[in-house]
């Protein structure tokens, strides 16, 4: 069986799946990447993966191989890559095609217009039964079917960075730093860390201990930096700038609670995995597209209405005071990407359900995690749940 995933740049949330793909069909397995890395990843401290490995086709170097393979592969994911290369076999009915999407419609205004194009672009080519959706966010699902696609083929997809198996994860728990709290990102409007300051602010003025590490940089550094001088609280709060993929993973691994503040423009948000992976206690908004596919509220994670800071704020404070509870949650976060979300897991089941799909035209049913139904999740689920 040949696969091939087609896709923007190769990454390091991607390239865990993409070796695993690699262990179970060896060079049968061929990533496409359209265009280069850009040179602000570059300078975040992310490789070239176009160039590194072997596997990868670099289409925007040898056009004429990509068209190939989106016409002779058995099996296509395509992402974050022009349509152009699998127009041909989508018509056609060649093989089985994935499209891997994150949700469509993150603003209301932005649903009418899109409406139309999906309706006179799209709705004929993918209405045939060897094209499916992976959901590469919990809302995606709903964003498709509300407009008439991909009824009844629409499943549970993601990001896969590298999981780590912990040889003594209790111990690691245990041995985080005291009332730590982590939160990762670019500052940007969409991750919302203003809402981060606001909380320290609160937790500051009711005399609580805590030390809370940002990571990142971008448009709302400078502002972020005033509100924490303004609010005296330096000494509580840390600018890290921006880290390598690694270097991140080394502060979850010491911190016990980690913050995800996004609204619903987080497609899926792969720091999430990671953070569960190193163990963390999270505490995420209900809006972001991973929040739904990989917590379940009060066992592996807490959830908060997005934009809510006092229910953020009492649910922080709640780990902070209770130690038992937050490493029960980092425990059981770090089993849910052991046991089920993760890039071994996710290449045996696409290769299952590919298989599956070519002989019998059935789509496996799997209880949950990836390649699982993907139900329909509207963005005020945790309002009514």
């Amino acid at each position: 069986m040949k696969i091939t995933f087609f896709s923007n740049f190769l990454n390091h949330h991607q390239l865990p799946f993409c070796k695993e793909m690699l262990n179970l069909i060896g060079n049968n397995f061929k990533f496409v990447a359209t265009e280069k890395i850009p040179d602000e990843r570059i300078k975040m401290g992310y490789e070239d993966m176009n160039s590194k490995y072997e596997f990868v086709v670099r289409a925007y170097e040898n056009e004429k191989e990509a068209f190939r393979l989106g016409v002779e592969s058995d099996i296509v994911i395509i992402g974050s890559s022009p349509k152009k290369y699998v127009n041909y076999r989508i018509k056609n009915k060649i093989g089985i095609t994935f499209a891997y999407s994150e949700r469509i419609f993150r603003s209301d205004g932005f649903k009418t217009s899109l409406k139309k194009l999906y309706y006179k672009y799209i709705k004929e080519k993918n209405q045939n039964g060897n094209y499916y959706l992976l959901c590469s966010s919990a809302f995606t699902s709903e964003d498709y079917n509300s407009i008439g696609l991909f009824n009844d083929r629409t499943l549970k997809w993601g990001y896969f960075p590298e999981v780590k198996e912990y040889k003594k994860i209790d111990s690691l728990i245990r041995n985080k730093e005291k009332n730590s709290i982590i939160w990762v990102g670019r500052f940007i409007e969409l991750k919302h860390p203003e809402i981060v300051i606001n909380v320290a602010k609160k937790l500051k003025n009711q005399k609580i201990t805590f030390s809370i590490k940002m990571v990142g940089t971008g448009v709302l550094e400078e502002k972020i930096k005033d509100m924490i001088k303004l609010n005296d609280l330096d000494k509580c709060i840390a600018i890290e700038g921006a880290m390598t993929p690694k270097e991140v993973r080394k502060r979850m691994e010491k911190s016990r609670i980690f913050v995800f503040t996004s609204d619903r423009r987080e497609g899926w948000g792969a720091v999430l995995n990671e953070a569960m992976n190193s163990g963390c206690a999270v505490i995420a908004s209900h809006e972001i597209g991973s929040v739904p596919f990989l917590i379940d509220d009060n066992k592996n994670g807490l959830i908060y209405e997005n934009g809510s800071e006092e229910e953020l704020y009492n649910k922080i404070r709640m780990l902070l005071n209770n130690n038992a509870l937050t490493e029960k949650l980092g425990v059981n976060a770090y089993k849910t990407m052991i046991n089920l979300w993760n890039p071994k897991i996710a290449a045996n089941r696409i290769i299952e359900l590919s298989t599956s799909l070519i002989n019998n035209k059935k789509i496996l049913d799997y209880k949950n995690g990836p390649c699982s139904k993907a139900k329909n999740i509207k963005n005020d689920w945790y309002l009514n749940k």
